[in-house]
């Protein structure tokens, strides 16, 4: 069994000062002290070998974490436990420690996929949490899971119902619904046409789904005639 110390000792041989110094500027909710520059190939690949080896227990249970690379990497070994049960956990006791966006990004846990039913009431949970990233991370899963044949209007309205300023609650409802827009036009449509959002997020949707190469030219000029005065 992989002790913390042998586990961050074999991160700081990862190290890219450079990148560190990069990566730190996309963070700014992380002390730049706390980011050390493992490029993200590396952390997976690390995660991997940790998981297969059954080297994560202990790495799992010691939160919070020291460094951002080390909240990274325990996402990357929580997305590839294969138990749903045992994932489902892992991720509840972690949701509460994550404290930037690529952190909760990150966190694509695989087993879910097979799941959705069961995954469902947990996500409407972590929709009404209070943590920010919570949020963040209940409106991936269903932006993840829920748009394509298991799609239902129902989830366009519990996303519309999150009234949060932090900002990386709103751009995620902004990249949600944007998406939902590529996959389930129709049935996105009425979200900016009745003004179910604020307008920073109708706004900021409308932006990313004319950036989208999934929308047709056709999409794009109407949802251009949506936008709203700021």
């Amino acid at each position: 069994m992989k002790t913390i110390s042998e586990i961050r000792t074999e991160l700081l041989s990862m190290v890219d000062t450079k990148y560190a110094q990069f990566n730190s500027q996309l963070l700014p909710t992380v002390d730049s002290l706390k980011v050390i520059g493992v490029r993200t190939p590396l952390l997976r690949q690390y995660a991997k070998q940790l998981v297969k080896s059954g080297n994560v227990d202990e790495f799992l249970l010691d939160l919070p974490h020291q460094l951002f690379e080390e909240n990274q990497l325990h996402a990357f070994i929580i997305s590839e436990i294969k138990s749903y049960d045992d994932c489902l956990a892992a991720v509840e006791k972690f949701l509460p420690f994550i404290d930037n966006w690529a952190t909760c990004d990150q966190l694509t846990p695989r087993s879910f996929a097979r799941h959705k039913q069961e995954l469902l009431p947990h996500i409407y949970r972590w929709l009404s949490d209070s943590h920010e990233y919570t949020i963040r991370f209940g409106i991936k899963m269903l932006m993840s899971h829920f748009l394509d044949a298991d799609f239902n209007p129902e989830y366009l309205s519990k996303v519309a119902a999150i009234n949060r300023s932090e900002y990386y609650i709103m751009m995620m409802q902004a990249w949600y619904f944007a998406t939902a827009l590529a996959k389930q036009y129709e049935a996105t449509l009425p979200v900016l046409q009745e003004s179910w959002l604020s307008t920073w997020v109708h706004n900021k949707t409308i932006q990313k789904a004319i950036e989208s190469y999934r929308i047709t030219p056709e999409q794009k000029e109407f949802l251009r005639t949506l936008r709203r005065k700021e």
